[in-house]
């Protein structure tokens, strides 16, 4: 498989609601985060440590536990009634103490001043509140600045401290222990976004996790279900050095926070755009709605749009033993299978049938219109650039065994030796089971989504007896032997990816990613045209 250089233009953000638009691939992976440093930097960093890094983080923290009892006395005085009441002369004092509190320990981070941009509607004009990008658990700033609700994990109230402080805002919690949790939380948000204003405003970040702010990412349709008018919130670092981003392939939580203390101011604008009023057709169709609110958030932030989800950096960052490089276009290929019908996981079924017949071609090449056929769908561009990710020469015809390797790298990210093992039955010779090493390279290419790999150190390492040809259970053997072969053996002249080896996992826990999205949305609705289209 071979990395794609054409791109798509930024999409025409003038165009009408429900209007076709043309997305733009990213430029470079918007789940990566690779932050390096000058000689200068680090020593201006390590200067830092030493001196002004522990002072922010003792006063940041007295801050927060100085919020404690403030929300302590808020949660455990208010009852249910109480939520949909306008609040007290106490409670408007308990508020007001609190942001007061939350905006000193900004300002203890470094975050010496915030620029706010246009001016945020009241609940009864817009009940929800959309911010994007999300890029850091910085993003947390426009949430103490309004108290705003937002919608958490059910486990986050639990946290010593910061479980009071989540409850003072009144959150939408989900759980993902509860079966029906995710329908009563859409549940709920429609409730308190037709409360009229009773209920203060929801803040919901629809992308869903973090990306590197480089473009927008689908965005979730929790906020559009309601079908109320919605306020786009944007979020803007314009720092020179950026330790805020906290992506699932770069630094980790703990060293975004280190290095962000160190700096001597960060930099963060907030702008409320204009309300945006959803018409008829977006309020029977949320992932419509969503889209053009997207189009309009990214005209304002001047980046572009691309159909990326949470599920394709959980692709990126699958734990196996051939971890994806930075710039795979195993992204760009799953992107492209979505688009064209079922989801992966539910082709995953289909594997094995998939693979027998790529095998029975034994490499003959087909071509655009014979692999249309072969995926029983019509051509589109959508297919031609699917078809262009494997045509390397771009001679007009591609084997189809890359592209069962890649849909199964897709559909199992996790299962890499399973990958493997299938990629194997395609290609080996029928009477001895074997491979070259020819064919290793043409695998492990496809299925880490790179255009180029140097495999000989690697075959060389399997093939002990020198015959010039492995087997699938040589691999397997060896593979046993050195857990890590991938990166003793691929990865040593790639430094991109050198952060995304030490980067934490894909599940660990972000407290304002709000990644919620209805599995039983279409339960909810009763047009056709409202199903998921992602």
């Amino acid at each position: 498989m071979r990395l794609m250089n054409r791109r798509f233009g930024p999409p025409d953000l003038g165009a009408g609601a429900g209007q076709e638009q043309e997305l733009a691939r990213p430029v470079r992976n918007p789940f990566v985060h690779d932050l390096r440093f000058t000689p200068l930097q680090k020593a201006k960093i390590a200067i830092m440590t030493l001196t002004l890094f522990p002072i922010r983080l003792f006063f940041a923290a007295f801050m927060m536990l100085l919020a404690w009892p403030f929300a302590f006395i808020a949660v455990m005085s208010r009852t249910e009634k109480d939520l949909e009441m306008p609040m007290t002369w106490w409670n408007r004092f308990l508020d007001l103490s609190l942001k007061v509190i939350m905006r000193t320990m900004w300002f203890a981070g470094g975050f010496h001043w915030v620029t706010v941009k246009g001016q945020q509607a009241l609940p009864a004009e817009a009940p929800i509140l959309t911010l994007a990008p999300h890029s850091s658990y910085f993003d947390a700033i426009p949430v103490t600045m309004t108290m705003a609700s937002i919608v958490m994990k059910a486990e986050s109230k639990d946290i010593p401290v910061w479980g009071t402080l989540i409850n003072f805002i009144r959150p939408v919690f989900v759980s993902r222990s509860d079966q029906d949790s995710r329908k009563k939380t859409v549940e709920e948000i429609r409730r308190r976004a037709h409360s009229n204003g009773k209920w203060p405003q929801v803040m919901i970040f629809p992308e869903g996790t973090c990306t590197n702010r480089s473009c927008l990412i689908t965005f979730k349709p929790g906020a559009f279900i309601p079908g109320v008018p919605v306020q786009p919130v944007v979020l803007r670092y314009p720092n020179k050095m950026d330790t805020i981003t906290w992506t699932w392939q770069g630094p980790g939580a703990l060293e975004i926070l280190w290095l962000s203390l160190c700096q001597f101011h960060n930099f963060v604008e907030i702008e409320f755009l204009p309300i945006y009023t959803p018409s008829e057709e977006e309020k029977r169709n949320p992932a419509l709605y969503a889209n053009n609110v997207r189009r309009v958030m990214a005209k304002a932030l001047g980046v572009s749009v691309t159909d990326y989800t949470f599920e394709d950096c959980q692709l990126a960052l699958a734990e196996g033993q051939l971890r994806l490089p930075s710039d795979t276009s195993l992204l760009e290929f799953a992107r492209l299978v979505r688009s064209l019908g079922p989801k992966p996981k539910k082709l995953e079924k289909e594997l094995d049938k998939f693979s027998e017949s790529a095998k029975q071609r034994k490499g003959e090449k087909i071509n655009l219109n014979e692999f249309a056929a072969y995926l029983n769908v019509p051509v589109t561009d959508k297919l031609e650039d699917l078809f262009a990710l494997f045509d390397e020469n771009e001679e007009g015809a591609i084997d189809l065994r890359e592209y069962v390797v890649a849909l199964s790298v897709v559909c199992r990210p996790s299962k890499t030796l399973d990958t493997i093992q299938l990629a194997f039955k395609m290609y080996q010779s029928e009477y001895s089971k074997t491979i070259v090493e020819e064919d290793l390279a043409v695998i492990l290419k496809t299925a880490l989504g790179v255009s180029e790999l140097n495999v000989t150190d690697l075959f060389r390492a399997i093939d002990e007896e020198e015959k010039g040809k492995i087997t699938y259970d040589d691999f397997d053997r060896f593979a046993e032997r050195n857990p890590h072969f991938a990166e003793d053996y691929l990865y040593l002249d790639q430094t991109d990816l050198e952060t995304c080896l030490d980067s934490p996992s894909a599940t660990a826990s972000n407290g304002f990613c709000t990644d919620f999205t209805p599995e039983d949305m279409e339960e909810l609705q009763t047009h056709p045209a409202e199903k998921k289209l992602n």
